[in-house]
């Protein structure tokens, strides 16, 4: 059974760095249900604690980070990238493990986002973009989703099975 990455955030579990939750949904449940969902939150896999600080990254995107050309800075200016990769490279871990191809990750976010994350500036612009754990997972071939395209998640899932 093809198995699914999920974020955390969106299970309901208390992780999102203002400790709250953004889930359940419905099609989730259903994935839980069967036995498909690996859960992972990968900020704090990383070793962030809940709540946290929030954290954006300042004139790059996840790639940049990947690759050593920006960093993910906090609202108090402290450099978290090192958390954010031992996040992202867990999640791989998880990928390579399970044989996942399918991801359902938090939009926005400066891990999880898959087409939108904010500009670095904590001033709530998005720019298109996406986080570093979805940067990393796309990478490497996975297909990457947020909560705001269950449908298209469900569509592809069902290509693979």
């Amino acid at each position: 059974m093809q198995k699914i990455l999920v974020s955390r955030c969106l299970l309901g579990h208390r992780v999102r760095y203002d400790g709250g939750a953004s889930g359940p949904f419905d099609q989730l449940q259903v994935w839980l249900d069967e036995g498909r969902i690996v859960p992972l939150c990968p900020e704090v896999a990383g070793g962030l604690p809940t709540p946290r600080a929030a954290a954006e990254i300042p004139g790059g995107q996840g790639a940049q980070v990947l690759d050593g050309q920006a960093s993910v800075i906090t609202t108090e200016g402290f450099d978290v990238s090192a958390q954010f990769l031992s996040g992202a490279y867990q999640a791989l871990e998880l990928v390579q493990k399970h044989g996942i191809r399918i991801a359902v990750l938090k939009a926005n976010s400066p891990s999880c986002g898959n087409l939108l994350t904010y500009d670095g500036t904590f001033s709530g612009v998005k720019v298109s973009g996406e986080g570093v754990t979805a940067a990393l997972l796309k990478r490497n071939g996975v297909l990457v989703f947020s909560e705001l395209e269950l449908a298209e998640a469900a569509q592809a899932l069902a290509t693979l099975n």
